[in-house]
C-alpha cells in the first residue's frame, strides 16, 4: 500500500468521528468525508500530503456540509456556531478522568461510546460502530461475527433504518451512562484489533495501523476506567498479542506459525508492559474473559522455546474461558491446546463436537486446524478435504499461500 492510501485509511475514522460530532448527522458526515477523501486523492499527489491529514479532511468535509446547507437554503447559523467551537467535553462527573491528549483522538473514543447505544442489542451496537467509526467493510465485520456479508449488510441496514425512524439521537453519553456502554465499547476495540491482527481482506495479513489504534483506544479506556479490571485486561491482551508482530510473517509476507517464530523478534517491552498490567489486574480477583485471554497470551510469550509452552495451563484457561464466554471459537482453541497434551486424536474428537455449528462451517480457521490435526493423526485424505475447505473460505493472500503449502505437502502438487 502506498503512503497516500495508508494515510487516508488511518485518517478516515478520526475525520469521520469529528464530523459526526460537529454535524450531529451520521449520513451527512459519511457523505462529506467521502467527498473530502475524493478531493484528497485528486490534490495530495500534486500538493503533497498535509502535515495534519485529519484536520484537512475535517475542514474540507465541514466546508462541503456548509455548502450543501446553503444550497438548500437552510439555516446555517447553528451549524456555523457548532463548527467554530474549539473544545467539546462530553464527560461530566468525578467518575471520569478527562486528561485526554489530543482533541481529534478524543473524538474517536467519544463517538464509539455514542454509537454503542443501549437502544440496540450489543451485537448491533458493535457492528454499527465498527462500520461507522472504525471504517471496516461489511465483509470484514461479517467475519468478526462469523456471519455472511449479506446477513451483516441486512443487520446494519435495519439498525440505520431504526435510527432514522425512531430519531435516535447521536448524543454523547453522560458520565453516568458510560458504564452501561462499556462492554460494547470493549468489544469494538477488541474486534478492531483482531481485524488488524489477522486481516480478512485481499491485501496484507497484518494491518498494523488498526492494531495501533486499538491499543491507543484501550490505553485511553484504561485511564478513564482505572477501577475496571476488564479494561486493563483488554489492554494487556492487545499488548501481549501485538508483541509478536515482527515474527509473524517472513519478508515475502508468508505466515510463520507460532511454534516456528523467531522469539528474539518478539517485542520485550510490550511483553513486559502487558505482563505487569496482567499481574496487577489479576490481583483484584475480578476475573473476566479479557483477563483470561491475556493470561493465555502471557503463557505463550514467556516460553523461550515452543516446546517450553505450558499447554496444560493453557488448556485449563480455555476451559475456564468457555464458562465465562461459551463459544465454538473458544472450544476450537481449547481443542488445539488439548491436542498438544493428549495427542491429535483428542483434539479431533473435541473439534467434532462443534463441526456442525454453522459458524464453524464458515470459519476457515476451524477447517485449517482440523486439517492440521488430521495430518498429524495420519488421516491424509480427510486432511486434504479440510484444507481445501479452509482454502475456499479465506480471501487473504498470505493465508491462501499458507494453506496451499500445507496441501502441497500432502498431495505433492
Amino acid at each position: 500500500m502506498d503512503a497516500l492510501a495508508a494515510t487516508l485509511r488511518a485518517a478516515h475514522p478520526r475525520a469521520l468521528a469529528t464530523l459526526i460530532r460537529l454535524l450531529r448527522n451520521i449520513d451527512l458526515a459519511e457523505d462529506v468525508v467521502q467527498e473530502a477523501i475524493t478531493r484528497a486523492l485528486e490534490r495530495w499527489p500534486r500538493e503533497g500530503i498535509p502535515d495534519n491529514p485529519v484536520a484537512w479532511l475535517v475542514t474540507t468535509g465541514r466546508n462541503r456540509a456548509i455548502d450543501l446547507h446553503r444550497r438548500r437554503k437552510l439555516e446555517v447559523r447553528h451549524l456555523t456556531s457548532v463548527f467554530l467551537e474549539e473544545t467539546y467535553n462530553p464527560f461530566h462527573g468525578e467518575a471520569v478522568d478527562m486528561t485526554l491528549p489530543q482533541h481529534v483522538n478524543d473524538d474517536l473514543l467519544r463517538l464509539i461510546f455514542t454509537c454503542c447505544h443501549p437502544a440496540f442489542a450489543q451485537e448491533d451496537q458493535v457492528a454499527l460502530t465498527l462500520k461507522t467509526v472504525a471504517g471496516l467493510s461489511v465483509p470484514e465485520i461479517a467475519r468478526a461475527f462469523l456471519l455472511s456479508p449479506k446477513t451483516m449488510e441486512q443487520r446494519l441496514t435495519r439498525v440505520k433504518h431504526r435510527i432514522r425512524e425512531e430519531r435516535i439521537p447521536y448524543e454523547t453519553p453522560t458520565a453516568g451512562q458510560l458504564p452501561e456502554r462499556l462492554d460494547a465499547v470493549l468489544s469494538v476495540i477488541y474486534l478492531l484489533f483482531n481485524e488488524g491482527y489477522s486481516a480478512s481482506g485481499e491485501a496484507e495479513l497484518i494491518r498494523a495501523e488498526l492494531c495501533d489504534e486499538a491499543i491507543r483506544l484501550a490505553r485511553m479506556g484504561a485511564r478513564l476506567f482505572r477501577g475496571e479490571a476488564e479494561v486493563t485486561g483488554l489492554l494487556a491482551l492487545l499488548l501481549l498479542q501485538h508483541a509478536r508482530r515482527r515474527a509473524r510473517l517472513d519478508r515475502a509476507g508468508n505466515i510463520i506459525p507460532l511454534d516456528e517464530q523467531n522469539r528474539k523478534l518478539w517485542d520485550p517491552s510490550l511483553i513486559a508492559e502487558g505482563r505487569a498490567l496482567l499481574e496487577k489486574v489479576l490481583g483484584q480477583k475480578r476475573p473476566g474473559p479479557y483477563q483470561i485471554q491475556a493470561a493465555i497470551a502471557a503463557l505463550h510469550d514467556e516460553a523461550e522455546r515452543a516446546k517450553d509452552t505450558d499447554w496444560t495451563q493453557i488448556a485449563e484457561l480455555y476451559h475456564v474461558l468457555e464458562c465465562y464466554q461459551p463459544s465454538p471459537v473458544v472450544t476450537l482453541n481449547r481443542a488445539v491446546a488439548v491436542a498438544k497434551i493428549q495427542g491429535p486424536r483428542a483434539g479431533i474428537t473435541l473439534l467434532r463436537t462443534i463441526e456442525d455449528v454453522p459458524d464453524m462451517q464458515r470459519y476457515h480457521h476451524f477447517h485449517a486446524a482440523l486439517g492440521a490435526l488430521l495430518t498429524e493423526d495420519g488421516e491424509i485424505d480427510a486432511a486434504v478435504t479440510a484444507y481445501e475447505k479452509a482454502l475456499s473460505l479465506t480471501q487473504n493472500p498470505s493465508e491462501k499461500r499458507f494453506i496451499h503449502k500445507k496441501l502441497g505437502a500432502l498431495t505433492g502438487k
